[in-house]
């Protein structure tokens, strides 16, 4: 039987991949590991009733390989990676937690009202951070191949930048080279073109 996931819908388009960087980050580990699958677009304000009796909790993305659904994309590309581990995409332990601040920092900075509030220059701190890294062990996470850092961290990258450019015209700065290389590689990936948000 073929893998099936439920990933998230469009707002108001039920039938187009929505914007949930987890949901991504589950549909491009099993791009890059080229495993066949069914997408079940789930419209998640609206949930159709299967959806509900055979994940009660309700949350995007889920995985079945055959026999029960699983949650988590956490869980979710660990099992992945199980099952398929070819092309391996674990990350070494000591990179493990490379940019992993970054999705909270940027939460924090688009939401808030007060320039002077320090969120912004967290960010700013956060993606110096990944900048070094990138510099010392790049161009991806993991050197030239990528790993499960990078699938966790594209989606990511791909909504600050879209977000941060519509709501405030803010922008990766010009110095962070190896971070806007990164970026660029990631978001040029067929994975990533086949798993992206319209």
């Amino acid at each position: 039987m073929a893998v099936e996931v439920c990933v998230k819908a469009a707002v108001g388009a039920p039938d187009v991949l929505g914007d949930c960087p987890f949901s991504q980050r589950v549909l491009l580990t099993l791009e890059e590991k080229k495993v066949t699958y069914k997408k079940h677009l789930i419209n998640v304000s609206d949930k159709p009733k299967w959806f509900l009796e055979v994940n009660p909790e309700g949350k995007v993305p889920v995985i079945n390989f055959g026999d029960k659904w699983i949650p988590d994309s956490d869980v979710i590309v660990g099992i992945i990676e199980e099952k398929y581990p070819n092309p391996s995409l674990i990350a070494p332990p000591e990179f493990a937690s490379v940019g992993s601040k970054l999705f909270p920092t940027f939460v924090s900075f688009l939401k808030s009202k007060d320039s002077s509030d320090g969120t912004e220059q967290a960010l700013l701190d956060e993606l110096k951070a990944l900048e070094e890294h990138l510099k010392a062990h790049g161009p991806y996470a993991n050197g030239q191949n990528v790993c499960s850092v990078d699938m966790s961290l594209a989606p990511k990258l791909y909504h600050l930048e879209v977000a941060l450019g519509h709501f405030k015209k803010w922008s990766v700065p010009e110095s962070l080279s190896h971070v806007r290389n990164y970026m660029k590689l990631l978001f040029e990936r067929e994975s990533f073109q086949n798993t992206k948000a319209e």
